[in-house]
């Protein structure tokens, strides 16, 4: 949690690995985690450098794997996960790996394709068979004498000829027999009508089973047919269009013998067929049971040695050609595991030599490391996607826990809504190991399960600002007692049964003793719900508590600023920017603070008529004007005002010539004092600077360790460039002290929203489910509550909700973080073998 409040300490660092332990030490520093790599070599080709034989040999591996991999989901087998993370394999055992996956994928070649072979046989072996059955339909012989005689029905099973002719016309009749598929079968007969019209017979028909089609594997009906035809040319022309229609012709014996001795055959050759094709399936599901039981723990392990030699392949050799040295960023917390992640990695591969890691100087601005856990990186996602922390600079993640949640509620106050929404957070925070909540694909889902605890924190804070606003789903609730007693009020007036029957709104009169007793314990007073006044009442008062939270979030920023200042050893600017930008906004806005509880203290409802408006003290401070038809609030008003608006509009100069004029009073002092320093030798350390402690920073000179990389002055060195700058900052702060402020008046009109869009769905729904259904209200009530409770869930929750979680983000984003963050940073990217990246 340390590191949530300012990123750890990273420091610039050189590995010096041993050629025989090289790659054990990275593949034990993958497994941890810790260092981010960076490449000496950005001028080299990837195909000339030193590794790029092993990559190569690993993504072989890969399309071998990937392979295996298309079998196995061809055999409708999904490979799993890797049960378990193994290690990078060792050289031996990288050749094994290859030489195992390469025999398994050429057995799987070889069974594939003679399965493939069988099946098509097999296939063709039974079209025949029913192309012989399906035809003898047609071709057989007449019955014996003195049997009865058929019918002639017509039907397509019924023989082409004519039984009397058929001994007369045999030696003359040629067949084309064979299967076509059904979606050619009226091309195919309307083009054989126009082509041989009168000499031949065609007959189709249905096969009895469905068989796959090799073209596409899907499970298709053919379609047999038997052509009987006159003459060579004739059968020429039948040949050719069934090649042009792709159909599959079969021989078709010309006597009933021969078509009788051809199934008999053709039944002993499909079952010697299917014998063997079966053993084949069987041999075929034992290889890919071994491929699937093998092939996750392959992946990861060439996945990983393939990541090995990419950053090995970063890394350049020492003039001796025996020593790997890598440039690594590394968290200074961690520096003591890494060096034990060397001293492993250096006995798994038996060196005799240990390779160690050495801190270096460096000018650049280290990457940002914010360690978080599930709780909070929801809320450090937040501030990243508005962009990545400085080096070491305030983080507003730990802040952003507790004013984002509230923020949101404070524009979706209610008991109702709230609650549905922690449940469901909590559910999910409940079941968040389980993995078919983690594992889901919807990416929205994924998204709120992701941000379970922030919707946690949403919907608590919405209950709490719930019971302030007392709204739950639109009605106020009494838990006390109100402070308003309306049998005073009657027993105090003139009120007669005429006048409230002629009066359905009665005003309740503060000023009458008796009547107002004392402020509600907590929260709203419930009797405000009846009031006709009340949006008015509701108006006045979340408008002025927008402004106030407004103010006192943008103050908060303002002096979060100080800790960067401090931090990065920038104490002038404590004078020439904090003091300036404070005056700045608390004379103005925070005077307007003040002038709203102090009216709220001194004016009672005695003396409310008489209260001056706050808006036109305000514009008459800027107008340097009084108002004779506005009272002052306090005496001596008019003055207090002139003052503090001098003492805003004096700080405007100060914020913007300040700080260049001391950064270039500075430069003129270094200039004249300057020494020549002597560069250092190759392999020298640079001394750590007067005033720098060994282990607090890696910046190599006094205006990088003060400046840290968060502040402009260590790019800009021209006073023109600074001037610039400054004016851009002071402009931008200045005009978005009013802008911003007039921007938190969302929290007042959402919150508006969504209490009136919360009231119209109850008047409209659930009222007049109450009060129109008479003695059937008990059964239509529950399709009512149904719609209601939709539209709430829709609308209310899931609308309004998205609504207030944007301006919340915008409010944070905007008004808050850019008095103080800057989000000019990078992550910290370390080398690390995530199991989640492998499956």
């Amino acid at each position: 949690m340390g590191s949530l409040f300012r990123s750890e300490e990273v420091c610039l660092a050189q590995l010096f690995l041993q050629s025989a332990s090289a790659y054990s030490c990275i593949s034990e520093l993958g497994e941890r985690g810790l260092l981010e790599f960076r490449d000496l070599n950005p001028k080299v080709s990837p195909f000339q450098r030193r590794f790029v034989g092993e990559v190569r040999r690993c993504e072989e591996m890969e399309k071998t794997f990937t392979f295996l991999q298309q079998e196995l989901r061809a055999a409708g087998r999904v490979p799993g996960p890797c049960p378990e993370s193994p290690r990078a394999p060792a050289a031996r055992e990288a050749l094994r790996v290859q030489e195992q996956s390469e025999q398994l994928a050429q057995e799987l070649r070889e069974v594939s394709r003679n399965r493939a072979s069988l099946r098509g046989r097999l296939r063709d072996l039974r079209q025949y068979l029913h192309v012989l059955r399906e035809g003898q339909r047609f071709t057989s012989l007449p019955a014996p004498l003195g049997s009865p005689p058929r019918p002639r029905a017509l039907s397509e099973r019924e023989p082409v000829l004519d039984p009397s002719l058929h001994q007369h016309l045999e030696r003359k009749i040629n067949f084309v027999a064979g299967v076509i598929h059904p979606w050619r079968v009226t091309a195919f007969e309307r083009l054989l009508w126009r082509a041989c019209r009168g000499y031949l017979v065609a007959s189709f028909v249905e096969m009895p089973e469905p068989m796959e089609d090799p073209a596409t594997g899907e499970s298709i009906t053919w379609v047999i047919f038997l052509i009987s035809y006159w003459g060579e040319q004739i059968g020429q022309k039948i040949r050719k269009i069934s090649d042009c229609f792709h159909c599959q012709v079969y021989t078709y014996p010309e006597n009933e013998a021969s078509r009788t001795e051809a199934i008999t055959r053709l039944h002993g050759q499909i079952q010697e067929l299917s014998v063997t094709l079966e053993e084949t399936e069987k041999y075929l599901a034992e290889v890919l049971d071994k491929v699937a039981q093998v092939l996750p723990t392959w992946r990861v392990q060439v996945q990983k040695m393939k990541a090995i030699y990419l950053v090995l392949n970063q890394c350049s050799f020492d003039v001796t050609k025996k020593c790997l040295i890598a440039e690594v960023w590394c968290p200074v917390r961690d520096l003591t595991q890494v060096q034990d992640a060397l001293r492993q990695g250096s006995y798994q591969s038996g060196s005799s030599v240990e390779c160690f890691v050495q801190r270096v100087p460096t000018s650049e601005s280290p990457p940002t490391l914010i360690r978080t856990n599930k709780f909070t990186a929801g809320f450090q996602s937040i501030v990243d996607a508005y962009g990545v922390a400085s080096y070491q600079e305030v983080n507003p993640a730990p802040y952003a826990i507790i004013t984002f949640p509230f923020i949101f509620a404070i524009m979706f106050g209610d008991v109702g809504h709230g609650l549905l929404m922690f449940l469901f957070a909590l559910w999910m925070v409940l079941y968040e190991d389980s993995p078919r909540l983690r594992q889901g694909t919807n990416e929205i889902w994924l998204t709120f399960f992701e941000g379970r605890y922030l919707i946690l924190l949403m919907g608590a804070f919405s209950i709490y600002t719930g019971f302030i606003y007392n709204e739950c789903f639109s009605k106020a609730t009494a838990i006390f007692p109100s402070a308003w007693s309306v049998a005073t009020m009657a027993n105090h007036s003139s009120w007669s049964s005429a006048y409230l029957a002629t009066h359905p709104s009665l005003t309740l009169d503060p000023n009458v003793t008796g009547v107002f007793r004392g402020p509600y314990p907590f929260g709203i007073d419930p009797i405000w719900s009846l009031a006709t006044n009340h949006l008015n009442f509701l108006n006045s008062f979340k408008m002025k508590m927008s402004v106030v939270l407004g103010i006192v979030h943008m103050g908060f920023g303002v002096v979060l600023g100080v800790f960067n200042h401090v931090h990065f050893q920038q104490r002038h600017r404590l004078v020439l920017e904090f003091l300036p930008e404070m005056i700045f906004l608390l004379a103005l806005f925070g005077y307007l603070v003040f002038l709203i509880f102090y009216k709220w203290i001194k004016f009672s409802a005695a003396d409310s008529l008489v209260a001056p408006s706050i808006l036109i003290h305000f514009i008459d401070m800027f107008l340097f004007t009084s108002n004779a038809e506005n009272l002052p609030l306090f005496p001596g008003q008019v003055p207090v005002q002139m003052v503090l608006v001098v003492l805003a509009l004096a700080s405007v100069p100060v914020l913007l010539l300040g700080t260049p004029l001391y950064q270039w009073c500075r430069q003129r002092g270094l200039t004249v004092g300057a020494v020549p320093v002597q560069p250092l030798a190759t392999g020298e350390q640079e001394p750590l600077l007067e005033g720098q402690e060994a282990g607090n920073s890696v910046n190599a000179t006094t205006e990088d360790v003060e400046s840290g990389g968060h502040s402009p002055d260590a790019k800009h060195s021209d006073f023109a460039e600074i001037f610039m700058h400054q004016a851009i900052h002071t402009i931008e702060y200045c005009l978005g002290c009013v802008s911003n402020t007039a921007s938190y008046l969302r929290l007042w009109a959402l919150s508006l929203a969504h209490a009136q869009l919360s009231e119209v769905l109850w008047s409209m729904v659930m009222r007049n489910g109450f009060v129109g259904l008479s003695y059937v209200g008990g059964v239509v009530l529950v399709p009512v509550f149904a719609a209601f409770a939709v539209l709430t869930v829709a609308i209310l929750l899931v609308m309004e909700g998205l609504s207030a979680f944007l301006h919340a983000l915008r409010l944070h984003w905007v008004e808050f973080q850019n008095k103080f963050y800057v989000g000019a940073g990078y992550k910290l990217c370390p080398f690390a073998f995530a199991p989640d990246t492998w499956e």
